[in-house]
């Protein structure tokens, strides 16, 4: 295969690759604290040996997580939370800590302050945030500060990466740091709210449909490819 049939097939590659991070990103657009995925493309070149010719790929392996604020709704929930601003909750995972926005909280059988999938909400100093049993007349502050009829409970931590490059997602809403995270004291919560994705669902679809345009041109200059090859090879060979 000549150079230009490998460009066109990394090319490809990375398409699908692309498809499959728009498609994800579209079964997510209602998913609380979810944030929207793209991919980055770039080009790889290996210089040739003085004989053959240098050859030029398409490289698309980098994920890039858009951090930008999504919609909040007002569900009047004591324990749902949402963030305005750039940090996240600090959530306890059997595999370590990890980030997330979705403050879809309660407090389970202990009296720890968990998420949906039961994992405990860590408080400014890293310890897990706990409710007494039968606590009533909730009030989260917007720095975090979690009190019960005028008594002080604790406070719900807001921490972010002091590299936003080091945020990796592990599943729709939950992201390890390969790194160092610091408190955030910009960011402040609402009691009340949740936040929704920040996925654009039409332009995801729009950009769904130039993805496979996209594709279809390249499957299409392949088989061009492909005739041509074996058109020469079929002269050289009579």
């Amino acid at each position: 295969m000549e150079t230009a049939g490998y460009a066109a097939l990394s090319r490809q590659k990375g398409l699908l690759q692309e498809v499959r991070i728009v498609a994800n990103n579209i079964a997510n657009s209602a998913t609380t604290g979810y944030r929207q995925e793209g991919l980055i493309f770039s080009e790889y070149v290996v210089s040739g040996d003085g004989v053959a010719s240098s050859l030029s790929m398409a490289r698309a392996e980098i994920q890039n997580t858009s951090l930008a604020q999504g919609a909040l709704t007002q569900t009047n929930g004591a324990f749902d939370v949402a963030i305005e601003g750039g940090g996240f909750f600090l959530i306890e995972t059997p595999d370590g800590e990890r980030l997330t926005r979705a403050g879809a909280f309660a407090p389970n059988a202990d009296g720890d302050l968990v998420t949906m999938d039961g994992f405990r909400v860590l408080d400014a100093g890293g310890a897990p945030v706990f409710v007494p049993g039968g606590a009533s007349d909730i009030h989260i502050a917007d720095d975090g500060t979690l009190s019960t009829d005028g008594r002080l409970l604790g406070q719900i931590g807001l921490f972010q990466p002091s590299d936003p490059t080091t945020l990796k997602r592990e599943d729709g809403v939950m992201f390890r740091v390969d790194g160092e995270i610091e408190p955030d004291d910009q960011s402040r919560m609402l009691q009340g709210f949740l936040e929704g994705s920040n996925v654009n669902p039409i332009l995801q679809l729009s950009r769904m449909i130039d993805i496979q345009r996209a594709y279809e041109l390249g499957q299409s200059f392949l088989d061009s490819e492909d005739n041509r090859i074996r058109n020469a090879i079929k002269s050289m060979t009579r």
